[in-house]
């Protein structure tokens, strides 16, 4: 596959394949690089396969179009910052795509990696321009929670805003909006403003016969602001509801018994 030849719908399936979505915070506290897992409720979020990672066949394709005589060598390196990241390990992950990066930086799999490398690091501003590189490239608005949540750590709200209602009016997949209306809240939180956070996720908090992964976030995030808005009933409740439906996913379970 070349940025050429395969059209944006094309390379934005290759980058959508080949890197997990960073994952806003499921908690109103910004992602911490040094902690595995999702942020505020240790651990990160994972939305996809954790292990035998397989680069995808366009993939392939476009770096050995790319790479030319050394194709194999950047495929082999690439995959093994693939492997690195998805086991946490995102110094060596780095090590590994930094030559990639260099041989092949038209590529948007590549490039999408790289950027959320770089945002699993804290390097929030590094982050945020490849990754608005990547979205302009593709088409896509898959990466924007993560640059949302990059320019949030830089203590920019109006531009954690402005992506929010980009996302609200642009017809984005349910989960990309979660995590952009996570990211949204955690922001409104860090300005104190926990009554509109609060409003923002409350009707994630209504009863589901079926609760889904980011209907759990939504949940966690809303019990977080509950419990520092000092509403520790609300709390309870809904540390309660997501202990229940997935005690060993999140540390809702810790969470309900902290709360006194």
């Amino acid at each position: 596959m070349s940025p050429e030849g395969t059209g944006a719908a094309g390379r934005k399936g290759a980058a959508r394949n080949m890197a997990k979505r960073g994952g806003a915070a499921a908690g109103t506290g910004r992602q911490r690089p040094e902690r595995s897992g999702p942020a505020g409720e240790v651990g990160r979020y994972r939305s996809r396969r954790e292990r035998n990672l397989e680069l995808p066949g366009e993939v392939l394709e476009e770096l050995r179009q790319l790479a030319g005589p050394r194709g194999r060598l950047v495929e082999h390196r690439l995959l093994q910052a693939a492997q690195a990241y998805e086991r946490d390990r995102y110094e060596e992950a780095l090590r590994f795509l930094r030559p990639v990066v260099d041989e092949v930086r038209e590529s948007p799999a590549v490039m999408e990696l790289y950027g959320l490398t770089l945002y699993r690091l804290g390097r929030w501003r590094q982050a945020a321009k490849v990754l608005r590189q990547v979205s302009e490239e593709t088409d896509s608005y898959d990466q924007y929670p993560v640059i949302a949540d990059c320019e949030r750590a830089q203590g920019r709200p109006s531009k954690v805003r402005e992506i929010w209602e980009i996302l609200r009016h642009e017809g984005v997949s349910r989960e990309v909006l979660v995590e952009g209306r996570l990211v949204m809240a955690g922001a409104l939180a860090d300005q104190g403003d926990l009554e509109e956070a609060i409003a923002l996720l409350a009707p994630s908090g209504r009863p589901r016969r079926h609760a889904d992964l980011p209907m759990l976030r939504e949940w966690y995030a809303l019990a977080d602001l509950y419990e520092a808005a000092g509403d520790l009933a609300r709390a309870r409740g809904l540390f309660a509801r997501v202990a229940a439906e997935a005690p060993d996913l999140l540390d809702a379970p810790a969470r309900l018994r902290a709360i006194r």
